[in-house]
């Protein structure tokens, strides 16, 4: 169970403590003047008095209760100086430190089944990239997944969460030409960007990472995939290129090795070609290496300040004291008027 922490902000507050006895001992004591009578006489009376003359002043002399109050407000007023604080339970912010947009190619040619499964069986290209991004995705602890499919246009499959079942569930619901048989890779890209802008308004200096997964060449987007990338670079995204297939192959199918390399390198990122499941896997092993998964905590205390209670009790003494000194007085001034209207009741009546 978490015990509460007393601190103080200004505890050098703490040297005033002494500075009322200091004053006591330094400076003179201030004394009432009294109402006193002149005449010409005065040492022929003191000398028939038999009294000792002193200064027409006194120094009034507090009661026990009058100085265990002051001493007590002036410590109160001291504490509320040092501004005391409570330190509250600890509480654990998490901040992801980065989010990882996936851009899969879901085109026709995905349908291939020219990958192993590890098992020798012979499984689609787009089963294999399943795999590999389960297992991805099971290393990204702590940083947060989005998914973009495409082929004749690109949308937003699942926008970044740090929930990665949800982001694995939603991946497994992928189909070949869910999205259309062409490959516009181009507008993927610029997808991910508007994403990454929209997702990153309130923190613009967060790192960005996209990876693309595609087994074909651009076959017509708005945006050419090297321009894509240009524009990447300016808004601080960071593509790495996983290509699939055969390079051999020709037309729609064929993989512009060139153009992904391009699009790439304008970001800064890697190219990777994955002819097979294991390539696959390394491709994505080196992604993981460039871009280690991020995680930042941090844990604070909040802080609840106790000065002002401090000076409630000052007052309230202040006002009780002063209350109980007015009607103490009031008391003694009718006792005086009635003790003196008795007086003058018995010298009437001699």
């Amino acid at each position: 169970m978490f015990d509460s922490q007393l601190t103080f902000s200004y505890p050098l507050w703490l040297l005033a403590l002494p500075l009322p006895v200091v004053v006591y001992w330094l400076i003179p004591a201030y004394k009432t003047r009294k109402t006193a009578v002149k005449v010409p006489f005065f040492d022929t009376l003191i000398s028939v008095l038999g009294e000792t003359p002193s200064e027409g002043a006194s120094q009034l002399k507090p009661s026990w209760w009058q100085r265990m109050a002051l001493a007590f407000s002036w410590l109160c007023i001291v504490i509320a100086l040092t501004k005391p604080m409570v330190l509250g339970e600890p509480q654990t912010r998490e901040r992801y430190g980065r989010d990882v947009m996936v851009i899969l190619d879901l085109s026709g040619s995905m349908a291939e089944p020219d990958f192993e499964d590890g098992s020798g069986k012979m499984i689609t290209r787009l089963a294999a990239a399943k795999q590999v991004l389960s297992e991805f995705a099971s290393k990204r602890e702590g940083d947060r997944l989005g998914l973009i499919l495409f082929g004749d246009a690109a949308f937003v499959q699942t926008p970044f969460t740090a929930d990665l079942a949800a982001w694995q569930a939603l991946l497994d619901q992928t189909d070949v030409a869910m999205a259309g048989q062409s490959t516009h890779l181009g507008d993927a890209i610029g997808l991910a960007i508007k994403v990454f802008e929209q997702s990153y308004s309130d923190d613009p200096e967060r790192e960005k990472v996209a990876i693309v997964l595609t087994d074909g060449n651009d076959t017509g987007s708005f945006v050419e995939p090297i321009d894509a990338g240009k524009v990447a670079a300016v808004k601080g995204v960071r593509i790495h290129a996983i290509a699939m297939g055969d390079p051999a192959t020709v037309g729609e199918q064929a993989l512009d090795m060139d153009t992904l390399r391009k699009a790439a390198d304008a970001t800064g990122g890697e190219t990777f070609e994955a002819l097979n499941r294991e390539a696959l896997e390394q491709a994505y092993q080196k992604v993981g290496e460039l871009e280690p998964q991020q995680y930042q905590s941090t844990t604070f205390q909040s802080k609840r300040s106790l000065h002002h209670y401090f000076m409630i009790a000052a007052v309230l003494l202040y006002l009780t004291v002063f209350s109980l000194i007015t009607l103490r007085r009031r008391y003694q001034r009718r006792h005086a008027v009635d003790a003196d209207h008795r007086q003058d009741q018995e010298a009437g009546h001699v």
